[in-house]
């Protein structure tokens, strides 16, 4: 039985008890919005040693964290470290989108790795044993297709992205659409350009109560993939985009009917001034499924630094009704990340989620208090203490020294010093 089905009986489950306890709401809160299909809980039946997590309208904002081998570097002991580092620093689940070197080893070392839910993008290993036997990916049939999700779902994975909104309708509207980056989605572009080649519908659209059957049966969450977002501003809202995510509202309402668990993804490049609509309006056409996004990253000029154009994106998505967010690193556009692009990606979309989280949770917004606290008495010790990055607290801390209780920005002419100083010279 899935948590779904659990909740829509009324049942409170061991994971529902677990979230709840960390959320700080109540079971039964919990359980009516999963027997809704508004919160999702991330824990395949067979991943039995990892901290279940939720996401959804009456949770936290989460943040997930895409680790992965490419085809041109493959060192499985760096996505590692990566994986650690993510989760140090407050990533809620990986996404192991590895597409180069064994697959299988390598997925389940990370899930050995780390102690929370992990996601995977399961067409990506079709492909990539296409490829290792000299075809084309195009060449893969659909029993590749199946093959593979039914390992990722065997091996335990937690959620899968399945573009199964790419459809051979939608697909015939690329031909005519006038798009500036066309797809920028790799597991949507492969099932595009298999459907293109072969003119055959979408596997996971044509057997989408198979794929229903597969994922009730370990309870994967099924992240219904957006192979259409706008990878260009300008693509931002467009007929495909919408296509697409109409379609995936529907497939949404069959899988609740099924007893199985979906999220649905999102955007993308967006304009800041599009955000909160496409966020509302996303939430309106899949019924208040999870809403998971990219970002969105606000401007495309500024390779190098699209973490912080996705945090930026990321906060106002949140605030109007995303529940999820996928960080993005620096180095997005331009290669594949480092552990250090790891830290700074995970950083800047902790903030983005912990800036909506703190006005809805006052645990969330206690924690932000106590640091103003701490500042308005110059309390450095209290101050590392509440730092997320504790690590660069100090290292700054160390490089700008003062020979004042003040830091290095303003010394003896630290305006709280001074009107601390003058405050405490009244009441003596």
């Amino acid at each position: 039985m899935t948590q779904l089905e659990a909740a829509k009986r009324g049942e409170i489950t061991e994971e529902m008890k677990s979230v709840a306890e960390r959320e700080g709401i109540s079971p039964e809160k919990l359980r009516r919005s999963v027997a809704r299909g508004h919160t999702v809980i991330f824990r395949n039946v067979r991943h039995d040693w990892v901290k279940p997590v939720a996401v959804g309208n009456v949770v936290r904002v989460k943040v997930n964290a895409n680790i992965g081998t490419s085809r041109d570097i493959v060192d499985v002991k760096a996505e590692i470290e990566k994986a650690k580092v993510a989760v140090k620093y407050g990533a809620d689940t990986i996404m192991d989108l590895s597409t180069g070197g064994d697959l299988d080893e390598i997925r389940k070392t990370i899930m050995h790795a780390v102690d929370v839910p992990i996601g995977t993008v399961p067409i990506y290993q079709a492909a990539e044993e296409m490829l290792a036997k000299g075809k084309a990916i195009i060449e893969m049939s659909e029993e590749d297709m199946w093959k593979a999700v039914e390992k990722h779902f065997r091996d335990g994975v937690d959620y899968t992205t399945i573009h199964v909104g790419v459809t051979r309708e939608v697909v015939e509207k690329i031909r005519r659409a006038k798009r500036a980056v066309g797809m920028v989605s790799r597991g949507g572009t492969f099932l595009a350009a298999w459907i293109l080649h072969w003119g055959e519908e979408n596997p996971f659209y044509k057997n989408y109560d198979y794929l229903l059957e597969l994922a009730r049966e370990y309870d994967v969450v099924l992240s219904l993939g957006d192979g259409l977002r706008p990878g260009g501003l300008s693509d931002a809202g467009d007929e495909l985009q919408m296509a697409e995510l109409y379609t995936l509202g529907r497939l949404v309402r069959r899988a609740r009917e099924a007893g199985v668990q979906t999220m649905v993804e999102g955007p993308g490049h967006v304009p800041i001034d599009q955000i909160a609509a496409q966020v509302k309006l996303a939430k309106v056409a899949t019924d208040n499924a999870p809403f998971y996004v990219l970002g969105p990253i606000v401007t495309d000029i500024f390779p190098g630094y699209d973490h912080i154009s996705a945090a930026i994106g990321g906060a106002i998505a949140a605030l109007n009704g995303a529940d999820f967010l996928c960080y993005v690193t620096p180095t997005e556009h331009l290669g594949l990340p480092d552990v250090e692009h790891v830290r700074q990606g995970i950083i800047a979309a902790k903030i983005a989620a912990h800036a909506v989280n703190l006005t809805r949770f006052e645990a969330e917004f206690r924690k932000d208090y106590l640091m103003s606290l701490a500042r308005g008495k110059l309390n450095w010790a209290e101050q590392f203490e509440l730092s997320q990055d504790k690590e660069r607290f100090i290292e700054i801390r160390k490089e700008r020294p003062t020979k004042t209780e003040a830091c290095s920005m303003c010394g003896d002419l630290c305006a709280i010093k001074l009107i601390n100083d003058m405050l405490a010279g009244e009441k003596g």
